[in-house]
């Protein structure tokens, strides 16, 4: 029993339990945006549910920012809308759906005892400092100010990962669980884009802070595997390597994949999708002799042996010529959503998945076997995938990490974690 604040005995059998937490997801592959979010509205059931405590909203790269943002603040009414643009579209526990190249997908969230906020800003010129500035807003939304949340769910324009994970974690702290995917557009032409409640943007960090009532698990993982080809980089600036081994890094790059990635005689050229199998690992930390890597996918090489990534490299580091298959892209995200879903004591009420861009454009006939790997791996929770130019994850050393290439799950219990004591009820 426990007493009000006005005196009232209470039995605590008949205290009113706290709000179930729920998550719902839902597409759309109508071609008019307006009818696409009213798809959305329905599916989702917002008519009856109201509106939801958070909601991520991710579209293919043929579908108009502006016209999203624009009518998906009044269409969902949630205090914290989060997102980004998806290489080609999005999938769900129905399948996936990215033929058209802009189909429309939601993961909403409705939970009364967590709290969730989301904050903008743009880049710029210190991408650090635009992280944290939208961090601080996103805790401020939330009403949540100096406190670190369970979640922290990010989506950013391609090209400074590294530096707005730190400014993340000079706000919330490390090591900090934070996931997501760079926005991503259909043909790396650099027409991908960001949204919130405060509009469309195409060079800008989205933050989303999540405190919910139940449990979460992560995982972080890629479908590639060492190969017994490494050496050391020996002269490096930023996302470029010019030499490993002292040899120009496209040449032996070129001469490991044997031929597969070949470096131009002038000039420059793209080898994103050659290299998509054959992206460069470095280790961070084995554990029961299981080794982690983080991938960095090559995205150009250059005549004169530079080689550029969609990640950061530092000279000094050993790299390993990783090696993929159309069959470990496939059935990995069924593994990692298990993975994730096991550390999550009872059932589980929906999933977050991020899968990267260049590993669907790969297995592109194959994506509703990834779909259905995943929903089978999820019991049948409902989950969106969004596909990404660059993913951020948990590694297994604890702390989150930018990488290429990888796979992300979040998934969310269906039960409170706990239950709220009386506020202001005095124990008998």
């Amino acid at each position: 029993m426990y007493k009000t604040a006005d005196g009232e005995i209470c039995n605590t059998a008949l205290r009113p339990r706290a709000p179930i937490f729920r998550a719902a997801t839902a597409h759309s592959v109508l071609p008019d945006t307006s009818a696409a979010l009213q798809d959305l509205v329905t599916q989702l059931g917002l008519e009856g549910a109201g509106p939801p405590d958070f909601v991520t909203l991710h579209y293919g790269g043929g579908r108009p920012a502006r016209e999203v943002c624009t009518q998906a603040a009044e269409a969902f009414s949630a205090a914290a809308l989060h997102g980004g643009s998806s290489c080609l579209g999005v999938m769900t526990e129905q399948g996936a759906a990215i033929a058209q190249g802009d189909a429309i997908g939601a993961f909403a969230i409705w939970d009364a005892q967590g709290a969730y906020g989301t904050g903008t800003c743009p880049l710029g010129e210190d991408p650090r400092a635009a992280a944290a500035q939208a961090t601080r807003a996103a805790l401020q939304d939330a009403g949540r100010m100096g406190e670190a949340p369970d979640l922290v769910w990010l989506t950013a324009a391609p090209g400074h990962e590294e530096q707005v994970l730190l400014g993340i974690k000079d706000v919330i702290g490390s090591p900090a669980l934070i996931v997501g995917g760079s926005s991503a557009d259909n043909d790396v032409s650099g027409g991908w884009s960001q949204i919130t409640v405060q509009g469309a943007h195409t060079n800008s960090v989205v933050v989303s802070v999540l405190f919910p009532s139940v449990q979460i698990g992560c995982s972080f993982e890629s479908g590639y595997a060492p190969t017994a080809k490494r050496g050391v980089i020996t002269q490096a600036s930023g996302r470029t390597v010019h030499s490993i081994d002292t040899r120009p890094a496209a040449q032996l790059y070129a001469d490991w994949t044997q031929g597969n990635v070949s470096v131009p005689d002038t000039g420059s050229a793209s080898v994103l999708a050659q290299a998509t199998m054959f992206p460069l690992g470095r280790r961070l930390t084995e554990i029961n002799e299981v080794t982690f890597h983080m991938l960095a996918h090559p995205a150009v090489a250059h005549a004169d042996g530079r080689l550029d990534f969609f990640a950061d490299l530092t000279e000094g580091q050993t790299v390993w010529l990783m090696a993929g298959s159309e069959d470990s892209l496939v059935e990995r995200a069924g593994r990692i959503a298990a993975s994730s879903r096991d550390q999550v004591q009872g059932a589980i009420s929906g999933a977050l998945m991020i899968y990267c861009g260049g590993c669907m454009l790969s297995v592109t006939d194959r994506m509703d076997e990834v779909a259905g790997n995943v929903a089978q791996a999820l019991a049948g929770a409902p989950f969106l995938g969004v596909f990404s130019f660059g993913e951020q994850g948990e590694t297994l050393c604890g702390d989150s990490e930018h990488g290429n290439l990888m796979i992300s799950c979040i998934t969310f219990g269906a039960e409170n974690a706990y239950t709220p004591a009386p506020q202001t009820g005095l124990p008998l």
